[in-house]
């Protein structure tokens, strides 16, 4: 019997010159130099290292978080940049890229943070600026398989840490992160507080000047943190423990109060769910002036289990607000959509913080730190450089489709070019892609 084979044969060999691979993530470490963050990283690395001689910190700072972006989860990933000098120039061996890591302490986490608010800033300023600032404040846990500083038991029967993060909705970046204890408190005010701080100072916008709110959980319901948004002119939007009083409210709400909530982007009602408002039946004086409750009555999906606090076939939810809008329909779908920081998290995770790279807890907070930096690099790529499905992409995809693609490099004269494969799909996205970032360069 004769088979046709479904692959023609290949005759292998290994003289293939000037070939690249992840070809697409050279355009993450343009983004970094034209938005200015490696140049504001250097400046931050500068007082850590004493001799002149030798890789500049804040170049290796910056080649870490692209090798993160491009789906490295180790400090010897970097060899992906390293063996393609080619394509990615001079770039640190491992022991250099761990004794930079060593080299960050809280004062050069806090100028980096400055580098990091400085390129945001010129990427904002090249279109990227929202116009709408929801900053979304979670925690997760991070497991660990050997015994690291800080790790230890977790609420879930786990072992490892417990950082805490904050992301901006509308843009998906990554404003701030605490590296914490495995057994760290979910409402820890001191730690809201301080991540609060944090991602304000990422953010090119005045809050006294322009709306801000901070949305979170229940984790979030403290009153260090409520009062630290309102000296901060942030607006708050925190889910309310369905305690007795509460869950007597939901019950004892007139008929013809609720209405229809409607879906996330406001334009039909959502089936099976209903909204009221319940400041007037509940005790908010111990919370700041102008404080509000809002509750939602929902169906449960079918094979859900109801719990106590549930009653009339209807599961309840109640978060509290200072927002003034009117339209509580609209109020409630903005709080829902906190869960949108769910996913950016599971994209974090698959950047960088599934796994810690060191026993010591600071060098993992360096690493933390490295990769919500590769986490905005991959936001503000999908945000000056994409357009189509592309700008809305995960990490994943964008891998696939950009970050890995191939190429080859031809010198002549002065010039050093990068040749993508013609037959590949998203060729033209890549080199779209790369031009918009030699805009942002360009830009004073």
């Amino acid at each position: 019997m004769n088979r046709k084979l479904r692959r023609s044969r290949l005759l292998v060999t290994a003289d293939g010159t000037h070939v690249v691979a992840h070809a697409g993530a050279r355009l993450l470490a343009d983004l970094a130099d034209a938005s200015g963050l490696t140049d504001g990283l250097s400046v931050a690395m500068a007082p850590t290292k004493q001799r002149q001689r030798g890789h500049d910190r804040g170049h290796v700072l910056a080649d870490l978080a692209v090798m993160i972006a491009d789906g490295g989860d180790t400090i010897s990933d970097l060899a992906v940049l390293r063996d393609q000098p080619d394509l990615f120039g001079n770039v640190a061996s491992t022991p250099t890229a761990w004794r930079t890591l060593e080299a960050i302490d809280a004062e050069c986490l806090a100028r980096i943070a400055v580098a990091r608010a400085a390129a945001r800033k010129k990427v904002w300023a090249a279109g990227a600026d929202p116009g709408f600032y929801v900053i979304d404040f979670d925690a997760t846990l991070i497991c660990s398989h050997s015994d690291k500083q800080g790790a230890a038991p977790t609420y879930k029967r786990g072992f490892g840490h417990h950082p805490l993060l904050a992301f901006l909705d509308a843009t998906g970046e990554a404003l701030g992160g605490i590296l914490r204890p495995g057994n760290a408190g979910s409402n820890t005010a001191a730690d809201h507080v301080e991540l609060l701080a944090m991602a304000l100072a990422q953010l090119p916008v005045d809050p006294q000047a322009t709306e801000v709110v901070a949305r979170a959980d229940s984790a979030g319901l403290t009153h260090g943190f409520v009062d630290a948004c309102r000296a901060a002119h942030v607006r708050f939007s925190i889910g309310f423990d369905l305690t007795e009083p509460v869950r007597t409210a939901c019950l004892t709400v007139p008929k013809q109060r609720w209405i229809p909530a409607v879906t996330a982007d406001g334009s039909d009602e959502r089936e099976g769910a209903d909204i009221a408002e319940i400041t007037d039946l509940l005790d908010l004086s111990r919370w700041p002036e102008g404080t509000r409750a809002i509750a939602r009555r929902e169906l449960p999906h079918p094979g859900a289990q109801l719990t106590f606090t549930d009653a009339d076939g209807h599961r309840f939810q109640v978060f509290i607000t200072d927002q003034t809008e009117g339209d509580i329909a609209y109020l409630e779908a903005l709080q829902r959509g906190r869960g949108r920081a769910e996913k950016l998290i599971c994209n974090a995770k698959d950047t960088g913080l599934t796994n810690l790279p060191s026993a010591d807890m600071a060098i993992n907070a360096a690493w933390l730190t490295t990769a919500l930096i590769a986490h905005d690099l991959l936001a503000w790529c999908r945000l000056v450089a994409l357009d189509g499905d592309l700008a809305r992409a995960e990490p994943k995809r964008l891998r696939y489709c950009l970050l890995h693609t191939a190429g080859t490099i031809a010198r002549s004269g002065r010039r050093t070019r990068l040749r993508l494969a013609a037959g590949w799909p998203w060729a033209n996205d890549l080199l779209n892609a790369f031009t918009r970032v030699e805009a942002l360069r360009l830009q004073t």
